[in-house]
């Protein structure tokens, strides 16, 4: 038998079909508070979409531990052969919005919340090992660059080049993206990358620097260019849906995790920046340790309350996970958190998606939508035997000695990674990159930055430069190298 209809408040609903009018042809009356708190609740149904990474698709997951880590990391979700640990992940679009085709070429967001013994912990990266930037200071300014022109509303390839030809650093996730990863097949089909230099210790005090690798176990594949623009139109939904359908199915994607463990102080003196989310660490000096497989198995209940409502951040850190000297990272420890008080409310912790698993003892109370609170102690220092502090939890500190100043990064070649990238490209590999920039920064308004773009890849690697200078009709001869 059906469950009876109630308000929000649990009262008896009579009619769910009609309002109350004074009469059959009168006005709607103000006394049908059913029709009031039905409207004022659709009227606040949708939450604030994130400024970035808005459109996404969600699942539910086990990830299980197929090596020990607990020589590097005390951290309990990474110790001990066949440990598993429930997750979440989400994986979105950088640049559009809520309904913006998801085949179209942009960077993937690859967000896994792992709901540890010891709380939550998240890896929030991209399906790319780098990102365009370095420094948080300029984040806010590329994804202006990405979104809408303020006075025509278009997403302008204009002014992505503008950033781009202007911002060196970018060269290196500019070629990643302009590849053929820049469109992958499906979610499944595409790796995951926690971008930036973490901190691991273990329980002897040890601190070694790690950087993830979420390899898909169903391979990698991508579509074209052309393949990419007819799904567009057919399906705007078309990954979220592929993937949602192979989970319906049965086909449940997987992906094995990899660390590149580097020793604290080989991190300190390697010949690139370790902390410079724009490069990459070789794998033949710090070769792939497998640490265990992601499986996602579940697809969420209600969309909303497990994907639009899910929070992550990389400020989720669980004790022998610490935060790396990365400038780009230390801005995002303050900034995702931030950004989900805004959207969600100041106790978005404790929704559902992003409730930890363990017992959750502190003194914040109050504010909007506070759940759960009982008449402990709300302050510290207290003889009332309130929550105490966990020693266990404290970090391993950095020696730092220096002149505080706006710097920038010491290492500054920022060309000889995207070089050596374009060099582990085939030859039908680096033909469809060349094609896709003639498509999008052949068709850009400005001469000046088709010409310090093709200058950064020519200081990247000279036939690369030469082809997509000739693609796209510029001359290379006044091209300072």
């Amino acid at each position: 038998m059906a469950e009876k209809l109630t308000t929000q408040e649990g009262q008896p609903w009579a009619n769910n079909q009609h309002s109350l009018t004074a009469g059959q042809r009168g006005p709607v009356l103000i006394q049908d508070y059913q029709l009031l708190e039905k409207l004022a609740h659709f009227d606040r149904e949708r939450i604030p979409e994130r400024v970035v990474h808005a459109k996404g698709a969600g699942a539910k997951g086990v990830f299980q531990v197929t090596h020990d880590m607990s020589a590097y990391t005390k951290a309990d979700l990474f110790n001990g052969e066949g440990k598993e640990t429930p997750l979440a992940i989400r994986i979105s679009q950088v640049a559009g919005e809520l309904g913006y085709p998801d085949t179209i070429r942009d960077v993937r967001g690859f967000a896994v919340k792992f709901y540890t013994e010891q709380g939550n912990y998240d890896i929030v990266g991209n399906n790319t090992p780098i990102f365009f930037i370095n420094d948080p200071l300029k984040f806010p300014d590329f994804i202006h660059s990405q979104k809408r022109d303020p006075r025509s509303h278009k997403r302008d390839v204009n002014m992505q080049f503008d950033f781009w030809s202007h911002s060196p650093e970018s060269i290196h996730q500019v070629t990643y993206l302009m590849g053929d990863r820049g469109n992958p097949t499906s979610y499944r089909t595409m790796n995951g990358y926690g971008s930036h230099t973490y901190k691991w210790v273990n329980a002897a005090g040890e601190q070694f620097w790690v950087k993830y690798h979420f390899i898909s176990n169903q391979g990698v594949s991508n579509m074209t260019n052309e393949v990419a623009e007819k799904l567009a139109g057919q399906d705007t939904d078309y990954l979220q849906n592929e993937l949602f359908s192979a989970i319906e199915d049965g086909n449940y994607p997987s992906w094995t995790l990899y660390v590149q463990i580097i020793p604290y102080q080989e991190g300190l003196d390697y010949k690139y920046d370790i902390f410079d989310v724009t490069k990459v660490v070789s794998h033949k000096d710090y070769p792939l340790q497998e640490v265990g497989v992601m499986t996602l198995n579940a697809n969420p209940d209600n969309y909303f309350e497990y994907v639009e409502e899910i929070a992550f951040s990389p400020a989720n850190l669980v004790p022998g996970i610490e935060p790396s000297l990365d400038k780009l990272l230390q801005g995002r420890l303050f900034a995702y958190k931030d950004a989900a008080r805004y959207r969600l409310g100041a106790n978005y912790e404790q929704l559902k998606a992003n409730r930890p698993r363990n017992e959750v003892h502190n003194y914040a109370r109050d504010g909007f939508m506070a759940q759960n609170q009982d008449g402990s102690v709300n302050y510290e220092p207290n003889s009332q035997g309130g929550p105490v502090e966990d020693p266990h939890a404290s970090i391993s500190g950095d020696m730092f000695q220096g002149m505080t100043g706006a710097y920038e990064p010491y290492d500054t070649d920022y060309y000889s990674a995207a070089g050596r990238l374009y060099n582990l490209m085939s030859e039908e590999e680096k033909q469809r990159l060349v094609e896709t920039f003639k498509q999008t920064l052949g068709t850009i308004d400005s001469l000046e930055n088709k010409r310090l773009m093709v200058q950064q890849m020519a200081r990247a690697d000279a036939d690369y430069g030469q082809r997509v200078a000739d693609a796209i009709g510029v001359d290379m001869t006044d091209i300072e190298l």
